[in-house]
């Protein structure tokens, strides 16, 4: 079970109300065992962990917000600020060439590799608890690569290139990563069970097979085009235009939302479908459900910005044994460390050799790869 305890009044009121699908008998259920642990989430540790990541959050985005090929510096940050606050002006005239480098260029860079940081750590949790496995992750299981062939697809047909058709492209994505996520669980469901070697050799062999399918794709395309698709499939961040982002922003926001409801849910569920149903929740139709909004956000992230791999397992396993696994908690802490951990790792990606740019999914694996073959040896050692 969570080895977190909370009770209704100690959390906000968003976070502490169990979804429709959970009943009281789920909730007395649930609140028992977290008796018998006896560690508490109080609202006042949930307030501290919540306040302290949104500072640092804020930090962060400052801070990665100054590095480039062209140094901003804070004074020049505040000047911006206050001059779009005064007039309202963007101008380069009334910011500056600094004020415009910032405004335009680095943070818009910055927010959309803190959502889409965000947006995958949130995948990595939700699927990690359905699945009751630390190895879970949308990479590692050939999600992104779903949403990219699905992305792909899209800009081979023109979908891409159109600006009144963006909201296409994520759609897209969306269906590649729900058509992958669907066929790994079919192909490594064992007798109402989901072993390990099968949930690993699935994402592999689905991995292979669509990245087949993505290098064919761009084999048949323009060379210019080509290019272009071959560095936004290594994990590319890049300057977005607002409304782009603002895009982004609804896609990510309402789908955090629903799993933020579920998030009672979740902790039944990484106790096994028959300790859930016995709780009283309708564990087929809540998996369905989480399944197509974690497919969703992968398409709609993964369209933007490329395979950025292991952000979704990481970031997840890390925070969960810093704050506990009450998700509750550990999806709002995980999102905001997973907007973090891409801004930094998009930072190293465009100063390491600037004004080059590596892209930033390199970065993600050489920190990740790693620390993901530390979870399988500890995984088999404890199995053993």
């Amino acid at each position: 079970m969570a080895n977190v305890q909370a009770t209704p009044s100690s959390l906000p009121a968003s976070s502490a109300a169990l979804t429709g699908a959970v009943s009281v008998q789920a909730s007395q259920g649930v609140r028992a065992e977290w008796h018998r642990t006896g560690a508490m989430l109080t609202y006042r540790r949930w307030s501290a962990v919540m306040i302290g990541l949104l500072l640092a959050s804020a930090a962060v985005v400052v801070l990665c917000s100054q590095f480039g090929a062209v140094p901003v510096r804070l004074a020049d940050i505040w000047a911006a600020l206050q001059a779009v606050l005064t007039t309202g002006s963007s101008e380069v005239s009334s910011l500056g060439t600094a004020g415009v480098i910032f405004l335009q260029v680095r943070l818009p860079r910055v927010l959309m590799g803190f959502l889409v940081g965000s947006a995958l750590a949130s995948v990595g949790v939700t699927l990690q608890a359905l699945l009751r496995n630390p190895l879970a992750d949308p990479y590692v299981l050939g999600v992104s690569s779903g949403a990219a062939l699905g992305a792909s697809l899209a800009m081979l047909l023109g979908v891409g290139a159109t600006v009144m058709l963006f909201p296409l492209l994520p759609l897209f994505g969306f269906a590649g990563g729900l058509f992958a996520l669907v066929l790994i669980y079919r192909l490594a469901q064992a007798h109402g069970r989901l072993p390990l070697h099968s949930l690993l050799l699935a994402g592999v062999i689905l991995n292979a097979i669509l990245t087949a399918l993505i290098m064919f794709i761009t084999s048949i395309m323009e060379p210019n085009r080509s290019a272009g698709l071959m560095a936004w499939l290594m994990g590319a961040l890049t300057a977005p235009g607002y409304p782009a982002l603002a895009v982004v922003v609804i896609y990510v926001a309402c789908v955090s939302a629903v799993l933020m409801r579920n998030a009672q849910v979740l902790n039944v569920l990484t106790q096994g479908e028959e300790t859930a149903r016995s709780l009283g929740i309708d564990t087929e139709r809540v998996k369905k459900q989480l399944y197509v909004l974690t497919a969703l956000v992968t398409g709609a992230v993964v369209s933007v910005s490329g395979m950025i791999g292991f952000v979704g397992m990481v970031v997840p396993h890390a925070v969960r044994l810093t704050v506990g696994s009450d998700h509750r908690l550990l999806l709002p802490a995980s999102a905001l460390v997973g907007g973090m951990f891409l801004v930094v790792s998009d930072t190293i990606a465009r100063t390491v050799f600037a004004p080059a740019e590596i892209p930033v999914g390199i970065v993600t694996a050489l920190a990740g790869g790693p620390f993901f073959l530390y979870l399988l040896l500890w995984r088999k050692d404890r199995m053993t």
